[in-house]
């Protein structure tokens, strides 16, 4: 299925992303990520919502029920052509450091703590296939904990 990102501005209000997500569990989606932030303009909300869907006219579905909500104030689909998905992962890993450090060429990260058994923390941004490719080359064994952003986007 393809990947879709709906990015809708809206009032930083109580209630407003309960009735979103309502709106998408209705609609029988399931979201894959949903990253909120505060806007540059006061009072407005950045969402990013990130969900699985071959069928353009649900997506478009999905985007009018989005309009129609009062503390919207504007919501589209994002083309992957143009504009930048990205996340960011924090991992803890046990692995050795020269295993490690053969990633350094082929992926942006960034070690955050390194202990003497060889348990380290690091953060990896990027593209999520990025991120996925880095975590399959790594090796599940060696990794202990992962927590995720989900993914944010932005039209070029």
């Amino acid at each position: 299925m393809k990947r879709r990102a709906i990015l809708a501005f809206m009032l930083d209000r109580p209630g407003v992303l309960n009735k979103v997500s309502m709106l998408i569990r209705k609609k029988m989606y399931n979201v894959d990520t949903l990253t909120v932030c505060s806007s540059r303009k006061p009072g407005v909300s950045r969402m990013t919502i990130t969900l699985r869907e071959d069928d353009q006219a649900r997506v478009n579905q999905v985007i009018r029920q989005l309009e129609k909500f009062t503390e919207v104030i504007s919501v589209k689909e994002l083309d992957t052509d143009h504009s930048y998905w990205r996340e960011v992962a924090i991992v803890k890993l046990e692995v050795d450091g020269m295993h490690l450090e053969s990633f350094r060429d082929r992926y942006n990260f960034e070690i955050l703590n390194q202990q003497a058994n060889e348990i380290c923390i690091l953060q990896v941004a990027g593209s999520t296939r990025n991120i996925d490719a880095f975590l399959d080359e790594v090796g599940q064994e060696h990794i202990i904990e992962i927590a995720r952003t989900g993914v944010t986007a932005l039209e070029k």
